[in-house]
């Protein structure tokens, strides 16, 4: 997980010696993350198969852990040259991931919607990737085999991750970026539980944004209609039950605050910490955000 250099290095010295054409990922955000670092070695080009949501496929981002800090950035030599997308190989994926990797990609599409950089082309993907993940997920929780709700599941992919690929995130992407790089967490499991509580923080600086993300999830409030729809579909939602230690909360609100992304609302540590201790416990988010 995460892409170690010292992973990225033994595949870039496989490649030079196998004098490699291509990079063909198939696989999760992990997996096309380390042909992604191949390719910013390198520059290959990468041919992507994803089996699962977290749309890394379509962006130009990259991610590499060094001495327990993920260090992100943005190089269109990463960029896949060909993304095949086929349902039939998300089949395996277990329910419970597919859950919460679906959630990781609704996190790109929140974000995208109080970006910085934010455009109404944008804005109407991000809320059609979060709707179609609205309807997929619960259909794959109830049918695994489900082929059409697969495929709508990679549809949403495709949508968040293209938000993400052409927009700047902001404090969810930032505190779960130092809670796996850091913290070795699970990538897709740690956004799910962190997400209903970012967008209670960002909730009062970005009013529009929560009523699209509300209206997309058919919920009368965007931070609880994530909460519920991960709760409900058996997700994990607290930090705790991911391997985090309550004794590093203090140290991962420390590092999240040293070099923040920039953020609709400010960063306050005092008002992180809170929402760190409130992911950490599994509590629902809090209405009034976070002080």
């Amino acid at each position: 997980m995460h892409v170690p250099i010292e992973v990225a290095q033994e595949a870039r010295e496989m490649a030079r010696v196998r004098r490699a054409d291509c990079a063909i990922a198939i696989g999760g955000g992990s997996t096309i993350g380390l042909g992604k670092a191949i390719a910013l070695d390198s520059a290959l080009p990468i041919l992507a198969i994803p089996t699962t949501y977290a749309g890394s496929e379509v962006t130009p981002i990259y991610g590499i852990t060094e001495g327990g800090t993920k260090r992100t950035g943005t190089d269109l030599r990463v960029l896949p040259k060909t993304v095949l997308y086929d349902p039939a190989l998300t089949l395996g994926l277990p329910v419970n991931l597919s859950i919460t990797s679906g959630i990781n990609a609704i996190a790109h599409a929140a974000e995208g919607l109080y970006a910085r950089d934010a455009n109404p082309v944008i804005d109407l993907m991000a809320e059609a990737g979060i709707r179609a993940f609205a309807m997929a997920l619960p259909r794959i929780r109830a049918d695994a085999a489900d082929i059409e709700a697969r495929s709508g599941a990679l549809y949403g992919a495709w949508l968040c991750g293209t938000v993400l690929g052409n927009v700047g995130m902001s404090l969810h992407h930032k505190l779960c970026h130092t809670l796996g790089g850091s913290f070795d967490l699970p990538h897709a499991q740690t956004h799910t539980a962190v997400l209903p509580h970012a967008l209670a923080y960002n909730a009062p600086a970005a009013p529009d944004a929560m009523r699209r993300i509300a209206r997309a999830l058919d919920a009368a409030d965007a931070p609880r209609g994530i909460y519920d729809l991960a709760q409900n579909n058996g997700a994990a939602v607290a930090l705790r039950d991911l391997g985090m230690l309550e004794s590093d909360l203090d140290r991962a609100a420390d590092i999240a605050i040293a070099n923040p992304y920039w953020n609709p609302r400010p960063i306050e540590r005092a008002a992180l910490r809170q929402l760190l201790q409130a992911a950490f416990d599994g509590a629902p988010p809090h209405v009034g955000g976070y002080r």
